[in-house]
């Protein structure tokens, strides 16, 4: 027969092995829990991951539609490409299928006065139709806005040299087109000064071509930006 002590002993023994079996138990519970929130949590970024893919694949079909309805437009019907993008022929456009880029340019004259980055009050019927094909046509793709000079050197000036003043004025017509309700998530203001000529510096007339203002539409998504 146990004596009382060996019986204490024993209940004792029995108590601590109840509390350890419980306490474990408790702990693989925790364990488990926070293994099922870990796994919810997971598929969770999964789903959405999926989700996204999807619609950037829907994205990149929508563009290359646009660019091949665009090239066919050009090419089939014999529509220039200021017609075929929907800005009109009274504008100068250029239409790159490869980049997947529409560029719109404003010669400087029509926007600025010499030397200065304050929009002319009779741009905003060519700005307004600019916005207003953006914003029907072009909307949700990204717009660059990008302000061009000649390479003559700033003289009597505030601006210290051509880029910050070609930037100027890409931030003028920026704010222009957001003002009149383009969104301001979807462009960007890019100045670059003297250093992307499209004619030659030499003449007064090639001059006149390098200052202008590029209204840049990214037809193609680009997963980059």
């Amino acid at each position: 027969m146990l004596t009382a002590h060996k019986k204490s002993i024993l209940l004792l023994t029995i108590a601590l092995m109840s509390v350890t079996l419980l306490s474990g138990c408790t702990n693989w519970k925790k364990k488990y829990l926070a293994l099922n929130v870990e796994h919810e949590n997971l598929r969770g970024l999964l789903d959405r991951e999926k989700a996204e893919k999807g619609q950037l694949a829907d994205q990149v079909s929508q563009s290359q539609q646009t660019i091949a309805e665009l090239q066919r437009k050009i090419e089939e019907q014999n529509q220039s490409p200021a017609e075929a993008t929907g800005f009109g022929d009274g504008y100068d456009v250029a239409f790159d299928a490869n980049a997947g880029t529409i560029t719109v340019t404003l010669e400087n004259s029509i926007l600025f006065s010499s030397g200065k980055a304050t929009l002319k009050t009779a741009t905003s019927k060519e700005l307004d139709h600019i916005q207003s094909v953006l914003s029907s046509q072009y909307a949700g793709k990204q717009v660059d806005v990008v302000g061009h000079t000649d390479s003559d050197p700033i003289k009597k000036s505030k601006w210290k040299d051509n880029w910050e003043l070609s930037a100027q004025r890409a931030l003028s017509v920026t704010r222009y087109l957001v003002k009149q309700g383009f969104a301001q998530e979807q462009v960007r203001a890019v100045g670059c000064g003297e250093a992307r000529p499209v004619a030659s510096n030499a003449s007064s007339a090639g001059k006149a071509k390098n200052r202008r203002v590029e209204i840049v539409v990214h037809v193609k998504d680009n997963v980059a930006q």
